[in-house]
């Protein structure tokens, strides 16, 4: 396998800014006395970070097992990684002016290609190979440092940064070594590190941009309560995507790290699960977990049915899908006095459930590059709800997302992964989904 050819850079426009759900007030500057949003020019940049950082963790790390398997999708997903690359230079030339964005494409371009190199030479037991891939990434965690506090003009500092950098390659090093020494539950414990700590990078980054270019953010922060419950959402959806579509991968596969991917995908929802627990009873917090738990169990059946050829089981799948789907928006819906629609709910869970089934369809099929097209669009499209809910949760308890006080800029945007989602965010966003279940649980009973 040519493990480079997947790795060409091909240069690419971007957007910083993903379109939202919700309107921007050109004079919304983040104050005290305003009222909370989630979405204005520094938070949608935020997001932004979030999610091009984010899945770059992701493709990285599932890449990197594709190439060790010798996996015929291995360049489909390595494509993936590169387009993932130009969007995310594309998001720095727009601030930074195309030179930067192509010095930044550079370095980052590189920096993939010294952990292909240790892929490879794992692959080949080459122990000097290995040591000099890590020796590469060590070079480049300095120069890259380096670019960004320069960039940033000295609000993110080289050491710091470094700091965060070496993280990042142990994690995704880790998560590759445990896999090769078939110890799955701890490559994809480091794959999930990987993709959070990745959100510490985007909060970190944003707030230095923004703090640099005042009036080109129009003077608003990325790091609200409100903007925070966003990126909270933006980590816990976006993951339930990427690691739904590998665990369908796995299970149509028969792959050995099956369950290991399944278990992944299950402690995503036990994270909420158990937050949601902590604040409103187990109760609440096992209903939750069976509500979401099913649709997933709806995806395990339709591979399971592929795998079988078993048309009418994959149909019954579909059907299950559909009749979730109506539900669960009809429950949103209520639940946020109707600050969400269940019409649009509904033809957004219907579009989550197009891209799943179709990524998989194609990677079936082999049509690997449509595959990771899907895989792609999938991880995107749920940063949409992730901005639709947080934004109708603000809606509605706005005094849960008032500022007290302006937030102070981090030194660095690499801050430890065991930081995780911010406390408060999270502490917010479960009691508020907490009081929706309860809500859900009181129309439940009333109904029958």
């Amino acid at each position: 396998m040519n493990w480079k050819r997947g790795l060409m850079v091909v240069p690419l426009a971007a957007s910083l800014v993903i379109p939202g759900t919700l309107t921007v007030n050109a004079d919304d500057h983040d104050s005290q006395n305003m009222e909370p949003t989630v979405q204005n020019e520094a938070i949608d940049l935020r997001a932004t970070l979030d999610h091009y950082l984010s899945e770059h963790a992701f493709l990285a790390v599932e890449a990197m097992r594709k190439g060790a398997d010798g996996a015929e999708d291995f360049d489909a997903i390595a494509a993936a990684l590169n387009e993932n690359t130009e969007d995310l230079s594309g998001a720095i030339a727009s601030v930074y002016g195309e030179e930067a964005g192509q010095q930044f494409n550079q370095m980052w371009s590189e920096h993939i290609g010294y952990f292909v190199d240790y892929v490879t030479a794992t692959a080949e037991g080459d122990e000097d190979g290995k040591q000099a891939a890590l020796d590469e990434l060590a070079q480049y965690k300095n120069e890259f440092s380096q670019f960004l506090e320069t960039a940033t003009e000295e609000r993110l500092e080289a050491d710091a940064l470094a700091e965060g950098l070496q993280m990042h390659v142990n994690q995704l090093i880790g998560a590759f070594d445990a896999y090769v020494a078939g110890d799955y539950e701890t490559a994809y414990e480091y794959e999930r590190e990987a993709i959070g700590h990745m959100y510490m990078v985007s909060k970190g980054l944003s707030t230095a941009i923004t703090d640099q270019f005042p009036d080109k953010f129009n003077e608003t922060s990325p790091t609200t309560k409100a903007a925070d419950l966003r990126s909270d959402l933006n980590n816990l959806l976006s993951e339930h995507a990427g690691l739904a579509v590998m665990t369908m991968q796995n299970g149509i596969d028969g792959s050995e790290d099956f369950d290991a991917s399944a278990a992944a995908l299950s402690n995503n929802t036990n994270d909420l699960a158990a937050a949601i627990s902590s604040v409103y009873g187990e109760e609440a917090g096992q209903q939750f977990k069976e509500m979401w738990a099913a649709h997933i169990g709806n995806f395990v059946e339709y591979v399971q049915a592929t795998g079988a050829e078993d048309e009418e089981a994959k149909q019954a799948a579909l059907d299950a899908l559909d009749q979730y789907r109506a539900d669960f928006s009809t429950f949103l819906e209520t639940a946020t006095e109707e600050r969400l629609q269940s019409d649009a709910l509904a033809e957004g869970l219907q579009m989550h459930v197009n891209q799943l089934v179709g990524a998989f369809d194609s990677y079936v099929a082999g049509d690997y590059e449509m595959a990771y097209d899907n895989t792609r669009e999938a991880y995107a499209h749920m940063f949409n709800p992730a901005e639709g809910l947080s934004g109708a949760f603000v809606d509605q308890f706005p005094e849960n997302f008032q500022e007290q006080s302006p937030s102070d800029m981090p030194k660095t945007g690499l801050a430890p992964a065991d930081e995780g989602m911010s406390a408060l965010g999270l502490t917010t966003l479960f009691g508020i989904l907490a009081s929706i279940i309860a809500t859900g649980f009181y129309i439940r009973r009333s109904e029958q």
